[in-house]
């Protein structure tokens, strides 16, 4: 059962896409699970903030509704005590595309080869009504203040048929920065109604020195073309968090990972 609170921007931005008291984009990315899961709930409860508007963010509705859901498939894997990525596979029989992102990804960043101590590899796959496939592996490291770094990305996509490839790769690179600086640090604060954040100094976002390698796989096929603009980003933070539960052993829940890394 997955039950998504939050306000419906559709309803502001898109009126005619609210039916049914559904924000079809609140539930992106739910709706379509993957996985061969027989019973499914997946609910919408519209909760609008009283005092500000919140509107889309790079990867909109599915980007927060990848982190619960690869996070708690990972949960799941270290509960049965099952490989991640193999565990994600043998729940993909109804999605061979997943699967061959999941595979791509896997062999390219290595996975299952050793690390050294405090590193962790970290793996999530994504679909969405973009109709296009993802599966990410983020390699990091985590000091013991509770600092991570990214140290490399391994993304395969599968977005149908590739018109431009250097244009999906961009989008993914940029995509994927993005996600890194959202997953580790991104969070606005209110005081007295005001955000408190002016400016860079006060949120902190991913540095030229601070960017991991990206590589971005290309899953060839004629499959029609699926969006690119927005998954890189959706696709980000379960891959970082599970990394993070591999080096530490820490599950974290909630966003940005730094700050609950820290209280712990």
């Amino acid at each position: 059962m997955h039950r998504i609170v939050g306000p419906a921007i559709l309803a502001r931005y898109l009126p005619p896409a609210f039916k049914n008291g559904i924000d079809l984009d609140g539930v992106d990315g739910a709706e379509q699970l993957l996985y061969d899961i027989p019973a499914i709930r997946v609910e919408f409860v519209r909760h609008e903030e009283p005092v500000l508007n919140t509107g889309f963010w790079r990867g909109v509705g599915v980007t927060h509704n990848m982190f619960p859901i690869e996070s708690f498939v990972d949960e799941l894997a270290a509960a049965a005590k099952q490989d991640p990525v193999a565990y994600r596979r043998a729940l993909l029989g109804k999605s061979p595309r997943a699967k061959a992102v999941l595979d791509a990804a896997a062999e390219a960043a290595g996975w299952g080869k050793p690390l050294p101590a405090g590193w962790g590899r970290g793996v999530s796959v994504l679909y969405s009504a973009w109709n296009s496939y993802l599966s990410e592996i983020a390699e990091v490291e985590v000091s013991r203040a509770g600092e991570v770094r990214v140290h490399r990305v391994v993304c395969a996509v599968d977005c149908g048929t590739v018109v431009n490839p250097d244009t999906v790769k961009a989008q993914i690179e940029g995509g994927i920065l993005f996600g890194i600086s959202g997953a580790l640090w991104g969070e606005v604060t209110l005081e007295n109604g005001r955000v408190q954040q002016s400016n860079f100094h006060d949120y902190r976002t991913l540095r030229i020195n601070e960017t991991p390698k990206i590589e971005v796989l290309l899953v060839r096929n004629l499959e029609a073309p699926g969006g690119i603009g927005e998954p890189g980003t959706a696709v980000t933070a379960p891959a970082i968090a599970n990394a993070v539960f591999a080096a530490t052993g820490k599950r974290i829940r909630k966003l940005p990972l730094e700050k609950q890394l820290r209280s712990a």
